[in-house]
């Protein structure tokens, strides 16, 4: 089964106050549903039309753990928190 990444691109922070209590409780739902950070900040260079806008990359085992984590009731408590305090897509990738 392959592995799935869970990339998450922000548009624009609107609330830094917001985004802390998000990142406080996001942190831990995403590892306790197995989910293991690889990449997260600002990116070191972007191209096209690439915003340089903060960037998250978490790595599942798969593409059903990486929806269980944000389906979670932990998660839904973060996504609550972060309210509009950002914009923002997740995607859910399934891995080569």
């Amino acid at each position: 089964m392959p592995k799935a990444y869970w990339v998450s691109a922000y548009r624009s922070v609107s609330n830094t106050d917001k985004l802390a209590a998000y990142a406080k409780l996001a942190g831990p739902a995403i590892t306790a549903a197995g989910g293991r950070f690889l990449a997260r900040g600002e990116p070191a260079k972007v191209y096209e039309a690439g915003l340089m806008q903060r960037t998250v990359l978490i790595e599942f085992d798969s593409v059903a753990q990486a929806i269980a984590a944000h389906d979670s009731p932990g998660y839904k408590a973060a996504l609550d928190a972060l309210g509009d305090g950002a914009d923002r897509e997740i995607r859910i990738v399934e891995g080569v």
